[in-house]
This record gives structure tokens, C-alpha cells and sequence, in this order.
């Protein structure tokens, strides 16, 4: 099983290209969501310049790709964007994950307290997006919005406009741009505000949506109108970067951007002949069944290591927390400050959810001691430690629920502690606690979707991706569902047909007690 299990690792994660690692003096890795269009997207392929996503197999382009291929140009270097969540932009950088922030990124007041940013390379206009069927399809100014249900995306300026549409309902921020076009379309906002690109790119993509255009338009600072790249302070390269800039003229990025909306992935599909729900499902799980499969290889990778690596901390500190103490001084204080140790370790990793330990693990070692680690191997350890202090407390209830005679006959017989759990008490523990290691081996498979915030290809990570890509958010999202849920279901099964097995008549708690009660007679 070992051997298998070791094959079986070594393949998915040559197969998943982590050992593909591009070096950081040749490339400038440039950070992006690649779900912003026309301003930045993910396609296929390398068509029409576009640029390779690291640790995938596939390209982003758009406005923002343009300007990172001229900026990489002038500093000799081959450029790679690096997809990463919105949120995850800033500390991405400032912890050295990139090199530059080429985003749409508007350089506000707050961000410049954290990071250094370039000369504008573009100035946006903010707009509302609404449904062509909707009570606000006719608007004409800020004050024909009383009662609307607005939003856009959380951490970027068109978030504060909001309160100029007069009487509109402020509902909560969303992450990116793909929710809130989800949102839209069912009927849970009335609008977005947003840039005209990105709109005019929504709008092209489902005819059910419509862009409103003021004449009088939203009062917005020349800050948040702009948009730049953003570099960490102390990178001197800034002065290249505006150079590279300076190169283009308000009228090239005028065609330059024109020119990225022409390009743009948009479903050209008749509204008259729009297929069924289950064909454009299927049409998307043809087309894109690569991704959805390398998604998945990736989340099963995690959360089986995951769950394995976790079982066996879980079991080292059971086993240590329940070993007698030493008559010595000297090793009864060390044992117990590692056991105070190994407390706040359960308690911080058991009282935390597991997105904020992502940030804090995989950006702040970065940050904080210059340490970079591989996306999928910060994932695993992640998933590791988190499930080793859930198993931690699962194992101490297993051993504690075994008979206290089976301890004491062990020591009548002269056995070790070490001994007494090797041979006595492990195997009821692990017997008794299978069904709860099968359930943090399910949940798992789930909690794996919250490490896209540090850009993890897991599946959804990779079914995300392919929504933006399509604008078939519905579709996408209920063949993400299914295959989680045959993942789930097919563990679980497995799981307990192992029970099963191992449940049989010569392996019970009373049949092992009865064989050392016969013994101590």
C-alpha cells in the first residue's frame, strides 16, 4: 500500500506539472485575477498574444496582458502572469509571490500606503450594468435609482459610488466580477457599477444585460479613475516602467483597448437558438473537461495527503499527550511546555478557518521570513496541520474510550507505554475513529475550494475559471457540484465497506479484553 500510495502521489504531481518551476530571474511574474474582461482573461491558448498562467495550462490575455508584455519587454524579461484572487493581490506581492500587480488596479490613498505604484496606463469610467428587462433598464441619471438593489466588487473604489445613485440599496461588496454578473442574472441585484470596458464586455457576452451610461456621470478622483501598476517600494524599476508607459499615447491605449474587446472570448450564439440547460452543460463539460479533470487530480492530491499526514500527527500527539510523566524534573517541565505547545497548536488551528490560515501561511512566511513555498505543497501542509488538530482530539477520545484494564493489564505483563499503544491500544483506536477520519477526509475534499484564495488550481479554482470563461455561471457551477458530490459519495462508500471488513467477529473491544483478562488470570 505504501508503494502504491507513492506511485500514485509521484504521478498526479508529475502529471500536474509541479515540478515545471519557472525561475524568477527570467521571468516577470505579473499578478492578475485573469477574469476581468476585457482588461484581463483566461483562454486555451496562445492566440492572439496571450500569455502563459504559471502552474497551468493555459494563457491570459487582454488589455492589462498587452501592458505586462511591453513593461517586460523593457526590462529584458519573459513575462508570466501569475492568476491570483483579487484579495490576494496586495500580500501576493508584498510578499514577493510577484513582481508586479498589472490589474486594473486604481492607486488609491490606502493601497500607496502599502505598495508603490507606476504612471496611469489607463483612465476608466465608471457605469452601471443593469438587466435589459429590468424596472431600471431606462435610467438616464444618477437619481433614477430609488430602491435599486447596487453592489461591485469588495476592495475597489466603484464600491464607495454607489451612495451618488440616489435612494439606491448599498448591498454588500462581492468578491469579483463573475458573482455579481451571477447575481444579476438571477435576480438577486439590480445593478453593478462597474467600468466600461468590463461592461461593454457583459454586455456583449448575454444579451439580457445592459450598460448605463450617464452624461453627468459619477464624481470620482483622479486616483480611483486611474489605473497603474502597482511594485513594491523598494523595487527601483519604477522609472523603466514609466518609460515603457510613456510609449503609449492616450490614443494608442484607446485602440489598444478597443482592439482587447474585439478579442475577447464572447459566446456568439443566437438568443433564438439557445439550447437547453443539460446541452449547454454538456457543450461545457466537452470543451472544457481537461480543466475540470486537472482540478479535480489536484483537489483529490490535497485532501488525500491532507487527510494521511493529518491522521498520523493526530496519532504522534495522542500517543504523547496520554505517556505517564517522567519522574525526572528536568523532562517532567519539557514535557509539559511541548504539551502546552501542542495545545495552543490544536486551539489556534481548531479555532481559525482555514482561508485566514492560507493568507497567514502561505503570504506571511513570505513576508515575514523570505520563504517561498510551491502553491500545491503550501496547500498540503496546510490541509495537513489543520486536520492533524481536529485528529489530534478524535484519537484522544478513541484511546480514552478503551477500557482502562486493558492499561493496567499491559503494565501487570511489563509492556512500555510505547508498547502497550503499538500493539493494544492503536489498533481499537484506529478502528473506532474510521468513520470520524472519514469524515474530515470528506470535509476535505470540500474546504479545498477555500485555498483559491492563494490561487490553489483545485477544481474550484479550475470550474471558476471556466465560468468566467463562458458566462454560463448556472451550467458551470452545477457541474462543479456533481463532481464533488461523486467524490464525496464514492469515499464514503469506500470508507464504509472498509468498516465493513474490518468489523468482524474476532476483532471486537470485548473479544481483546477478554483475551488480557485471560492473561492477567
Amino acid at each position: 500500500m505504501k508503494k502504491l500510495f507513492l506511485s500514485i502521489l509521484a504521478f498526479l504531481m508529475l502529471g500536474l506539472g509541479l515540478t515545471n518551476i519557472a525561475h524568477a530571474d527570467d521571468y516577470l511574474r505579473i499578478g492578475m485575477e485573469a477574469a476581468y474582461a476585457p482588461f484581463n482573461w483566461t483562454q486555451d491558448d496562445d492566440s492572439n498574444g496571450a500569455v502563459k498562467i504559471e502552474g497551468t495550462n493555459q494563457y491570459a490575455n487582454g488589455y492589462d496582458v498587452q501592458i505586462a508584455k511591453q513593461i517586460a519587454k523593457e526590462l529584458g524579461k519573459e513575462p508570466l502572469v501569475v492568476k491570483t484572487s483579487w484579495n490576494g493581490l496586495i500580500p501576493a506581492l508584498t510578499s514577493g509571490k510577484l513582481d508586479m500587480i498589472i490589474a486594473g488596479m486604481s492607486p488609491t490613498a490606502e493601497r500607496k500606503k502599502e505598495i508603490a505604484f507606476s504612471n496611469s496606463y489607463y483612465t476608466s469610467e465608471p457605469v452601471v450594468l443593469v438587466r435589459k428587462d429590468g424596472a431600471f433598464a431606462t435610467a438616464k441619471t444618477l437619481d433614477d435609482f430609488k430602491g435599486a438593489k447596487i453592489t461591485s466588487q469588495q476592495g475597489v473604489y466603484l464600491y464607495t459610488l454607489i451612495s451618488q445613485l440616489s435612494g439606491a440599496k448599498q448591498e454588500t461588496a462581492m468578491g469579483d466580477f463573475a458573482q455579481m454578473r451571477q447575481a444579476l442574472e438571477s435576480g438577486v441585484i439590480d445593478g453593478y457599477i462597474s467600468e466600461r470596458p468590463e461592461a461593454l464586455t457583459a454586455e456583449a457576452a448575454n444579451a439580457a444585460f445592459k450598460m448605463i451610461q450617464f452624461q453627468k456621470g459619477f464624481e470620482a478622483g483622479e486616483e480611483d479613475a486611474s489605473i497603474a501598476v502597482g511594485m513594491r517600494k523598494d523595487d527601483n524599476r519604477i522609472a523603466q516602467v514609466n518609460t515603457a508607459i510613456a510609449r503609449i499615447t492616450s490614443d494608442k491605449q484607446v485602440a489598444l483597448m478597443d482592439e482587447m474587446i474585439t478579442k475577447q472570448p464572447v459566446d456568439t450564439e443566437n438568443e433564438g437558438e439557445k439550447p437547453s440547460f443539460f446541452a449547454q452543460v454538456a457543450k461545457i463539460l466537452q470543451e472544457n473537461w481537461p480543466q475540470f479533470l486537472r482540478g479535480t487530480g489536484t483537489t483529490l492530491l490535497i485532501s488525500i495527503t491532507g487527510t494521511i499526514v493529518g491522521l498520523i500527527i493526530g496519532l504522534l500527539i495522542g500517543v504523547y499527550r496520554t505517556a505517564p510523566i517522567s519522574s525526572n524534573k528536568a523532562l517532567a517541565f519539557l514535557q509539559k511546555l511541548f504539551a502546552w505547545f501542542l495545545n495552543v497548536y490544536i486551539e489556534i488551528f481548531r479555532g481559525t478557518p482555514m482561508i485566514v490560515q492560507s493568507m497567514v501561511i502561505y503570504y506571511g512566511s513570505a513576508q515575514a521570513f523570505g520563504i517561498s513555498i510551491d502553491r500545491t505543497l503550501a496547500a498540503i501542509f496546510i490541509v495537513s496541520i489543520n486536520t492533524g488538530a481536529y485528529m489530534s482530539e478524535i484519537v484522544r477520545g478513541g484511546i480514552f474510550a478503551v477500557d482502562k484494564g486493558q492499561f493496567e493489564a499491559a503494565t501487570a505483563l511489563g509492556m512500555t507505554h510505547n508498547q502497550t499503544m503499538r500493539k493494544i491500544v492503536l489498533p481499537q483506536v484506529i478502528r473506532n475513529i474510521l468513520p470520524a477520519t472519514g469524515n474530515e477526509f470528506v470535509i476535505n475534499i470540500k474546504d479545498t475550494s477555500v485555498l483559491n484564495v492563494i490561487s490553489v488550481v483545485e477544481l474550484y479554482f479550475s470550474g471558476n475559471t471556466i465560468a468566467t470563461q463562458t458566462y454560463q455561471y448556472f451550467q458551470t457551477f452545477t457541474i462543479i457540484a456533481v463532481i464533488y458530490f461523486i467524490l464525496t459519495f464514492t469515499i464514503t462508500r469506500i470508507l464504509r465497506y472498509v468498516e465493513r471488513r474490518l468489523d468482524t467477529d474476532t476483532y471486537t473491544t470485548g473479544a481483546n479484553q477478554m483475551q488480557i483478562g485471560e492473561m492477567k488470570a
